[in-house]
């Protein structure tokens, strides 16, 4: 069956292939990886990841809880501090083995391109459907409880994403040159609501220059304020902090379009302002991730940490650096924990 005839105005389906399920991924190939070594000069690394168990309770988003760490089990047997003797009396060791309960998007993180989706017309039909990037579908490509108990094959997991999954990024490496805009240094802490102008002004103002396959890292300060709460988060002050990506300005949706980056890397949450500025008529109350995601199939990433690699270049007048940011290869999942690692 043809997903689609008709495409979202404004998008790339079909432009990487029929079944394409990378977007501007395929963006991030062996070229663009060079350009990242190359910005490698004194092999200094900084892990871009918050502490996984940050930013604590369930402030941001009631839907995901913090990661639950427990002992793996035998016969009822906790395996933590295990003598194995208990097992074998001539034995010494002493084994520790645990598991976790995660929420896959709790803290710093990957967006898959079936993290959102839209309804939309794919056959000019006048018949909306829940489609994701590419045209891929609900209920088809992307299935969830309801779909499982209709007979549908969802693997061990009961729900997820038969195409789209976060597994595509794990595969192709997400490795390649970051290039950093540091709205903090420019904005400070207040909640500053950043659209092309403002982007575009810090950009020039620093010399950033961004050029197709980079992948966009923001610093807004935001998770340096998660950091400092030190696991016990104040839902009003993070809603009001830093600057945050004004979603509904059509100039930088066209800019993100027009500087082919293959990924946008903030330290926040949901990069843009939640919920956008009020518009008229049928809209997203996400439109950036629906113009990337959706549209484009440019991954997303949230909260990850930027304050030290940001200090020590602009300590050393730079922008640029290898970025390495592969998720967890876990098929059919819609998001991904990650440990981004910047090299330069």
């Amino acid at each position: 069956m043809q997903r689609w005839t008709v495409r979202p105005e404004g998008s790339n389906w079909g432009d990487f292939g029929a079944d394409d399920e990378l977007g501007r991924v395929n963006l991030l190939g062996s070229e663009q990886v060079l350009k990242g070594v190359r910005e490698v000069r004194e092999g200094k690394v900084f892990c871009l990841s918050l502490p996984l168990d940050l930013p604590g309770g369930m402030v941001l988003n009631p839907r995901r809880k913090p990661p639950r760490l427990a002992a793996t089990e035998r016969d009822g047997v906790p395996y933590m501090n295990f003598a194995m003797e208990t097992l074998d009396a001539s034995a010494i060791d002493v084994l520790s083995d645990d598991q976790v309960t995660l929420s896959l998007q709790y803290s710093t993180q990957w967006d898959s391109l079936a993290h959102v989706g839209a309804l939309f017309d794919p056959l000019g039909d006048g018949v909306a459907a829940k489609l994701y990037y590419n045209g891929y579908r609900a209920g088809e490509d992307v299935l969830g409880p309801d779909h499982a108990e209709d007979g549908h094959d969802c693997g061990s997991h009961g729900t997820g994403a038969r195409k789209l999954g976060i597994e595509n990024f794990a595969v192709k490496g997400m490795q390649g040159r970051g290039v950093l805009v540091d709205l903090a240094r420019r904005y400070g802490r207040d909640r500053k609501l950043v659209g092309h102008a403002e982007l575009m002004a810090v950009m020039e103002a620093d010399k950033v220059v961004v050029e197709p396959g980079d992948m966009l890292v923001l610093r807004t300060g935001f998770a340096e304020v998660v950091m400092e709460m030190a696991g016990n988060p104040d839902a009003d002050v993070l809603h009001h902090s830093c600057a945050v990506l004004d979603g509904a300005d059509e100039k930088l949706l066209a800019w993100i379009t027009d500087s082919k980056i293959a990924a946008i890397c903030a330290d926040n949450y949901a990069v843009e302002a939640y919920p956008a500025r009020e518009r008229e008529g049928r809209k997203s109350l996400l439109p950036l991730h629906h113009h990337c995601l959706f549209k484009l199939g440019l991954p997303l990433a949230e909260l990850w940490y930027l304050r030290d690699l940001a200090e020590w270049l602009a300590q050393h007048q730079r922008n640029r650096f290898l970025l390495t940011a592969p998720p967890l290869r876990l098929p059919g999942a819609v998001g991904s924990p990650v440990t981004p690692i910047a090299t330069v």
